[in-house]
């Protein structure tokens, strides 16, 4: 790469990095003088005049609903994770966060200008979900809570992750045998939370114990809550980690075990008594705790890894087979040949292009590869690729038809059969003057990556999400997410530049 090319991109960095700066500077600026008018929240009552956050798909929100479709009030904000509505408070853009209470109050800890009502607002019981026709599972798995809960083991896991007046850690037993493997999504502190980049918590450790004692390896998947369902009711992961507690509606698709625990649901509101307390951490007390400590920063690292091999190859399937179907298509307009593949293809383009990427994941990885033991690395691949197909096809046919018909006539007239005219004259044409358009899906395809998460994978934007959770900081794990894609768009960006004037340096 040459100076120029490396100058263009940091002189791109750097105008981004100012311009981040300066939104999120008014951005709090705005978000203070929306929290100097916002309702106080003093009691579960006022809640019906507050702007209200919860975790989407979770107890919480159906309780809170409930309560507030009772007492005709305004619905609630929906959040995809409690830190998310935890930043969301702190920032004045909610009067009040509803939530169990272990992590409650582990987010209060870490935020002081908050505060939890004195009232509870629910009690509810936690239990491990399964797939609704393991029932074997189940028995055997409710066979290891009760002994838990008979030998103890429960309270003296409590103590170690609440009161810190035990120091008990599972060590398996049993290294060997089938994996036991199950889903968690690790922002619910004491229960599933990050450390020194491994997932640890309450429910961890029970997990650690219930798969050694079914002689199990266990192997932890992390991916967003709401995906957690899926995962178990679709046979991809054995069992659920996360806080679940029964519901009628849960029940239908899938099985509760035994009670682990029971919580209590709290409110949680500014402490207008606090507000004024100021977090004067320097920069550099920021960055160390963001990336530095724990080695967070391999989080970013190993996401980036996995952004990038999942953008390549979905980029090289989406070219080669969106190349194929565009030649099959202007073969069909040209010579009338592949009229059944030119009705499917036009039926393809049309599904792909008219559904979401993420719906497309999903249904990839939880219908159509339900019952394969597949790495979600290649269903992505596949699922992005498949993707990407449509698009790509569109621009090539594009930049095919572009092309004067007199290069058709001149093949012709030089007796070259359509097939060799289309691959020595009009595709080479196409892609240089199509070059910019499929850049820009190349693009599209890199950022289109970030719903990885979805389905467990720790892509590069989980992996800030992951640090952000952790540290309860949005700024810089957010800020660095953003130069990185920069940077590698931007750099992208700056060698199609080059190879298009070097394509056409012969139209000189």
């Amino acid at each position: 790469m040459s100076s120029q090319t490396i100058n263009m991109t940091l002189s791109i960095l750097k105008k981004t990095a100012y311009a981040i700066l300066f939104l999120v500077t008014a951005l709090n600026i705005s978000a203070c003088d929306t929290d100097s008018h916002s309702n106080q929240v003093r009691a579960i009552e006022d809640l019906c005049k507050a702007r209200v956050g919860v975790q989407i798909g979770t107890t919480v929100e159906i309780a809170t609903n409930e309560y507030l479709e009772q007492h005709n009030c305004p619905p609630v904000e929906r959040f995809n994770s409690f830190p998310d509505s935890i930043a969301a408070l702190t920032q004045g853009k909610l009067d009040a966060v509803v939530m169990d209470e272990l992590p409650a109050v582990k987010f209060v800890e870490k935020n002081p200008t908050l505060k939890i009502l004195n009232t509870p607002f629910k009690t509810e019981s936690y239990a491990i979900i399964l797939p609704k026709e393991n029932n074997e599972l189940m028995e055997k798995i409710n066979t290891v809570i009760d002994d838990i809960h008979n030998e103890k083991l429960y309270e003296r896991i409590y103590n170690t992750y609440v009161t810190h007046t035990d120091n008990y850690h599972y060590t398996a037993v049993n290294n060997d045998g089938p994996e036991f493997i199950i889903a968690t999504s690790p922002d619910f502190p004491p229960y599933e939370y990050y450390e020194n980049n491994e997932i640890v918590g309450i429910e961890i450790e029970l997990a650690k114990i219930i798969a050694d004692r079914l002689h199990m390896k266990l192997k932890i998947e992390s991916m967003e809550f709401d995906s957690i369902i899926n995962a178990v009711s679709s046979g991809k992961v054995h069992a659920g980690f996360s806080g679940f507690s029964k519901t009628e509606e849960r029940a239908k698709v899938i099985n509760f075990t035994h009670t682990i625990c029971s919580s209590q649901i709290f409110v949680i509101v500014p402490d207008h008594s606090k507000t004024s307390v100021q977090n004067h951490s320097s920069f550099t007390d920021k960055f160390s705790n963001n990336f530095i400590k724990e080695d967070r920063w391999k989080m970013l690292v190993s996401g980036l890894m996995t952004t990038i091999i999942i953008s390549v190859f979905s980029a090289i399937i989406g070219l080669l087979g969106g190349t194929v179907m565009a030649v099959i298509r202007i073969m069909n307009n040209r010579t009338g040949n592949f009229r059944i593949l030119n009705f499917l293809i036009r039926m393809y383009v049309n599904i792909i292009r008219g559904t979401p990427v993420m719906v497309q994941l999903l249904i990839i990885y939880y219908i159509i590869f339900a019952s394969v033991d597949i790495s979600k690395i290649v269903v992505a691949i596949v699922a992005f690729g498949l993707n990407s197909m449509a698009y790509t096809e569109e621009i090539i046919r594009a930049g095919m038809k572009s092309v004067p018909t007199g290069q058709f006539e001149a093949g012709y007239a030089l007796g070259l059969k359509p097939f060799t005219i289309i691959r020595h004259i009009i595709l080479p044409q196409a892609f240089k003057n199509n070059l910019p358009a499929l850049a820009n899906e190349g693009i599209s395809l890199i950022k289109e990556t970030s719903i990885c998460g979805y389905i467990g994978l720790m892509d590069l934007t989980r992996g800030g999400v992951v640090i952000r959770n952790t540290t309860f900081e949005a700024f810089m794990p957010l800020l660095a997410v953003a130069l990185i894609y920069l940077a590698i768009i931007g750099t992208l960006s700056a060698c199609v530049a080059r190879l298009e004037r070097n394509l056409k340096k012969n139209e000189r």
